[in-house]
């Protein structure tokens, strides 16, 4: 009896094993959480990148579709996806940028070196936007409506193709 009592939690790992595994094969990784999509922008104030002074995402937008685009300095992808904003600015497209968990001279350094495509700057030093928007990591980019509902979420780096068929969604 005590020979079972000792082999029982190895026979708990197991089972834990089992099911853990089982779970994690029947799970798609690609798969991205959209838990915002369809439901008004969070009600944020954050600080302009020029001044500090905060700004209510609401009026950022200025009841037009504009796309907000999560970055830092410090994010390789999002070095990578800088082009295609800067050419959907170039379009006429508004973009709202926001410094995601980065230091405001580090995000005005970046921006020198590649290009300003933000009609607006905001910081998220501390990345609660990040949370209330239900961000897993940057760059990401959410396409919002003219009533501020988000229409559409990209998680990862924008390619020009990713980036028509998200502002395509506006209508």
């Amino acid at each position: 009896m005590s020979r079972w009592l000792a082999l029982a939690p190895l026979a708990v790992l197991v089972a834990l094993g089992l099911l853990f595994g089982l779970y994690s094969l029947n799970r798609d990784p690609q798969v991205q959480p959209q838990a915002m999509v369809g439901k008004p922008v969070p009600a944020l104030s954050l600080p302009n990148l020029e001044d500090g002074r905060p700004v209510a995402l609401a009026e950022a937008l200025n009841g037009q579709p504009a796309l907000v685009n999560f970055f830092a300095s410090w994010c390789p992808p999002c070095e990578v996806e800088h082009p295609v904003l800067v050419d959907l600015a170039a379009q006429g497209v508004p973009i709202i940028g926001v410094a995601y968990k980065d230091a405001p001279p580090n995000t005005e350094a970046f921006l020198a070196r590649l290009g300003d495509p933000f009609t607006i700057h905001l910081v998220d030093r501390d990345g609660r936007a990040g949370v209330e928007f239900g961000v897993t990591g940057v760059p990401e980019t959410y396409l919002v409506g003219a009533d501020g509902t988000i229409l559409a979420k990209h998680a990862g780096p924008l390619s020009a193709e990713d980036a028509a068929a998200l502002w395509a969604q506006r209508e």
